[in-house]
């Protein structure tokens, strides 16, 4: 019996040990991208326009030039510069199947900011996107690969760590891998919760509008019947910062039965945008407030977002008492619930009508035409039936007729094939025809080309568009000229009032140098190539959107 009882133990013991190592195998070991205590400023799957957030800041005291580290050994198998964005970004691929991602970084290390700059001068570009073969950059797990900065679309200085999978490319939350560099024991909190009665198919209260309440008004009873959805705004807290963050995981019951859950663990690039389908995007759009939706539209293909086959959509259709529960988790298993009751109440339920010319439906390529005017809205463009009003609005000066194309706050996924007629030529060069939108007060480029009379574009946001005529080049000018021959610290202000700055190259005494461009000023990467103590000519030229260009020469 002894024997058979430690045969047993040993059995145990050892598929115990299997287990440990599949779960190493299946968990890789990261290490810390710094030397020092981890903050975050955002965390992965955190509400952004247009987008979820598909990493981790990681704050830097609020400096630049901070020491990064490989987390884990690889290759860099990437490189990419940009104006905006990431600003310069560095791609270690890993053989635990994940790539980590470096982001807003001021300088790489040695090694590579040699190969990069050598691929930056061979194609006179600053501005690169840079794929690399695995024995070219070797890097050990701990190398130092770059300095943390603050380039690009970045509102102060920090890391932006992300992880890919190598199979797909999906981002995936990087928490669960640095989770043990971090501490956390605040729950998130709710500030609001949103009741959305369907369209002809429900009420709230005797309405078809929908309700917002604040969280500390949850006691009053709401009354409904028909078809309802729900809603919450809620943020995460971390311990030892003053930062809010998105909540990784939103469940709803009803009556103690799941309907909905949201964990945002992973995303793909094609589903960042339908973040607008997932939030409340008319609130979003008026008052910046982000109302997380408890309902999934039939064109929303979001994995994060888990519904039965209702979508989220309860139904109210007994003259009783629904208690809802939401409750609300972070990375760390800290919670908060929130309750309310709903009571059914048989009442008079609108019947919906749609009130404009057109409706784009969800599940089919939709083509929306008015005189010199055709936009084709393809299938999934909209992620469910919208209503789209159009207005023509006429003037014999103009080139084109102005269309206005109003979907309400309803956005769409993805860029939607736009042509518009022109009814006169002004210039000659078809070149310099482009497509303007404006929203209000806000216009901008959409670019175009023209062809046998039409100029055509692609558009993902709606608005007012018209054809229009950029024939006046950007503007160069030198700042700080006078402490050029010093400091050679040169720097130019460069800018352009209608289709942007397209491209731009400097040389001197006729070789190109290299310029970054940020917030509007081209400004000198590598200053040690200005020889001191000998005359120099310097020549900027700048082209904008419809080939303008800007030529300007110096001395110094």
């Amino acid at each position: 019996m002894r024997k058979h009882l430690l045969l047993t133990l040993l059995i145990l013991a050892w598929g115990a040990m299997l287990s440990l190592q599949g779960q190493n195998r299946m968990q890789p070991d990261f290490r810390s991208p710094f030397d020092f205590p981890l903050l975050l400023s955002a965390n992965f799957g955190e509400l952004r326009p247009n987008h979820f957030h598909n990493g981790l800041d990681i704050k830097t005291g609020g400096v630049t030039g901070k020491p990064i580290y490989s987390v884990a050994e690889g290759y860099v198998s990437r490189v990419m510069v940009l104006h905006g964005g990431y600003g310069q970004a560095l791609f270690v691929t890993h053989p635990n199947g994940f790539t980590s991602v470096y982001g807003h970084v001021v300088s790489f290390a040695p090694k590579i900011q040699e190969y990069v700059r050598k691929y930056q001068y061979e194609h006179e570009t600053f501005v690169c996107d840079i794929r690399i073969e695995p024995d070219v950059l070797p890097i050990e797990k701990g190398e130092m690969i770059a300095l943390s900065g603050n380039e690009g679309s970045s509102a102060g200085p920090h890391l932006h760590l992300e992880l890919r999978r190598n199979d797909n490319g999906d981002y995936v939350d990087p928490m669960p891998y640095f989770r043990k560099y971090l501490k956390d024991d605040r729950p998130p909190v709710a500030s609001l919760i949103g009741l959305y009665p369907v369209k002809g198919r429900g009420v709230v209260d005797g309405s078809s509008r929908r309700k917002l309440v604040g969280a500390g008004n949850l006691k009053q009873r709401f009354t409904a019947w028909g078809e309802i959805y729900t809603g919450i705004a809620a943020k995460d807290y971390m311990s030892g910062t003053s930062n809010f963050y998105g909540v990784h995981s939103v469940t709803l019951y009803v009556d103690s039965v799941q309907v909905f859950r949201s964990v945002t663990d992973e995303v793909s690039a094609n589903e960042n945008r339908m973040i607008n389908s997932f939030i409340d995007y008319g609130e979003y759009a008026k008052t910046r407030r982000l109302v997380m939706r408890s309902y999934k539209a039939p064109g929303n293909s979001l994995r994060l977002l888990e519904t039965d086959d209702a979508r989220g959509i309860v139904t109210i259709d007994e003259e009783r008492d629904y208690h809802f529960r939401y409750v609300l988790e972070d990375n760390f298993g800290n919670k908060r619930s929130y309750r309310f009751t709903v009571s059914g109440k048989r009442q008079d339920i609108p019947a919906y009508e749609p009130q404009a010319k057109w409706v784009l439906h969800w599940n089919q390529t939709n083509v929306v035409q008015e005189p010199g005017m055709n936009l084709i809205v393809p299938k999934a463009m909209v992620y469910e039936d919208t209503e789209l009003d159009t207005r023509v609005v006429s003037d014999s000066g103009n080139i084109s007729f102005d269309y206005v194309l109003d979907a309400g706050p309803a956005p769409l996924h993805g860029f939607c094939p736009l042509e518009i007629g022109v009814r006169r030529l002004p210039v000659a060069d078809t070149t310099k025809y482009y497509i303007e939108q404006r929203v209000g007060k806000w216009k901008a480029s959409v670019g175009g080309t023209y062809a046998n009379g039409w100029v055509k574009a692609t558009v993902r946001t709606l608005g007012t568009f018209s054809v229009q005529i950029d024939t006046v080049a950007p503007r160069i000018t030198p700042l700080g000229r006078g402490t050029w021959r010093t400091n050679r610290n040169i720097r130019f202000r460069v800018s352009d009032a209608q289709t942007g700055i397209a491209s731009y190259n400097v040389y001197v005494d006729g070789e190109f140098v290299l310029f970054g461009l940020k917030k509007g000023i081209l400004v000198i990467q590598d200053p040690e190539r200005i020889k001191k103590g000998v005359a120099h000519r310097l020549e900027v030229i700048v082209k904008d959107g419809c080939g303008n260009e800007a030529r300007e020469e110096y001395e110094f």
